[in-house]
């Protein structure tokens, strides 16, 4: 399948400047570069943690209905990931910043989760689909450029790029991607439409954690 056919690129166009300012953003430029402040960087890892429970619930809910074993251990694969590595990532560096888990969401937090609360919800594995794409698929083409890390970078920093690079997180996304990729010319014209809302809704969602962030 040539990628511009793929349906995960023409969702993904359908909100290309929204997409362009969460992939190129001032906050994970300069996480990369090391000049981010640490404040800015703490009200991220506050804001971000609150993810990890709806983005756990999210995608175990997609691992149940995927349509089959072969198509659930990938997923399966990479809830050890969330619950494991990245989980104790969080944990470190909110410690190393001085802060702690909080659950004082703001707006474009709420905002997501809401979002991912619908499309488990929804009981649609292509909806649950729509929204982990866009979730793991952002955060590649932010990092990918920027692996590996610059040399003396702190780990806060360092980590969070080499968590969301390299071979393994491009298999999460080319797996992802693919399943919805798969799944798309099934689907009726209704739900392609409601595919395509979630995929756009976290688009614009992913953009304003990141301004949020960076106004912090």
């Amino acid at each position: 399948m040539q990628d511009s056919t793929r349906p995960t690129d023409m969702l993904r166009q359908g909100k290309s400047a929204d997409w362009q300012a969460a992939t190129t953003h001032a906050f994970t430029r300069e996480m990369a570069d090391g000049t981010l402040s640490v404040h800015k960087m703490r009200w991220y890892l506050e804001q971000d943690y609150q993810f990890v429970d709806g983005f756990v619930r999210l995608l175990a809910s997609a691992i149940a209905h995927a349509p089959s074993l072969a198509d659930s251990v990938p997923a399966a694969q990479f809830l050890a990931v969330i619950t494991g590595p990245e989980n104790t990532y969080f944990l470190r560096a909110m410690e190393a910043l001085g802060t702690e888990p909080s659950n004082d969401a703001a707006p474009a937090t709420r905002a997501f989760q809401d979002l991912m609360a619908e499309a488990t919800a929804s009981g649609r594995y292509e909806n649950m689909l729509a929204v982990l794409v866009v979730a793991e698929w952002v955060y590649l083409t932010w990092a990918r450029p920027e692996n590996p890390p610059k040399d003396q970078l702190p780990f806060w920093f360092a980590e969070w790029i080499t968590l969301h690079a390299g071979d393994g997180f491009e298999g999460v996304v080319d797996y992802l991607r693919s399943q919805l990729d798969k799944v798309w010319p099934t689907l009726d014209p209704s739900a392609q439409v409601e595919v395509t809302r979630f995929f756009h809704r976290a688009i614009e969602l992913e953009r304003e954690f990141f301004d949020a962030a960076y106004a912090a």
